[in-house]
């Protein structure tokens, strides 16, 4: 078995696509556009897969758009996306630069968690050891629900 994607729906493709494209780094790999389903699958990946991606060899992140107008409650859009991360207070310290909010601080070096514009949760997890705590980070409370 081969894991292949994660699909979440969005109410907002572009807002979706500067998130995923401009705050976090990632790069549209294919788009399906389908009149007749009247909906739009763009497949992105992270910058580490992107090589891979292009051979269809990587996990990929596929953002499912419905032309109808559709409200997502109750976890139809989805639960969390994972992504190691070579440093979580860099990774952070640009995500919260963007605008956006740190729901979960990297307290302990080793995780922290984001919402996309949908209210999806984003978990960034720290590659190796946990990096040692360091402030602003360590009294940073959590805001919100992660």
């Amino acid at each position: 078995m081969r894991y292949l994607h994660t699909m979440i729906r969005v109410s907002d493709l572009n807002s979706s696509l500067d998130f995923f494209c401009k705050t976090l780094d990632m790069s549209e790999v294919r788009r399906v556009e389908n009149e007749n389903g009247r909906f739009t699958l763009v497949y992105l990946a992270a910058p580490h897969d992107l090589d891979a991606a292009r051979q269809t060899d990587s996990p990929l992140i596929e953002l499912t758009y419905n032309w109808d107008v559709e409200v997502y409650a109750g976890g139809r859009n989805f639960g969390h996306l994972a992504f190691e991360t070579d440093n979580i207070y860099a990774t952070c310290d640009k995500i919260r630069a963007a605008g956006v909010v740190v729901n979960r601080p990297p307290r302990d070096g080793r995780m922290a968690f984001i919402r996309t514009p949908d209210g999806i949760s984003i978990e960034f997890l720290q590659k190796g050891a946990p990096l040692a705590p360091r402030e602003p980070w360590a009294s940073m409370p959590n805001t919100g629900n992660w």
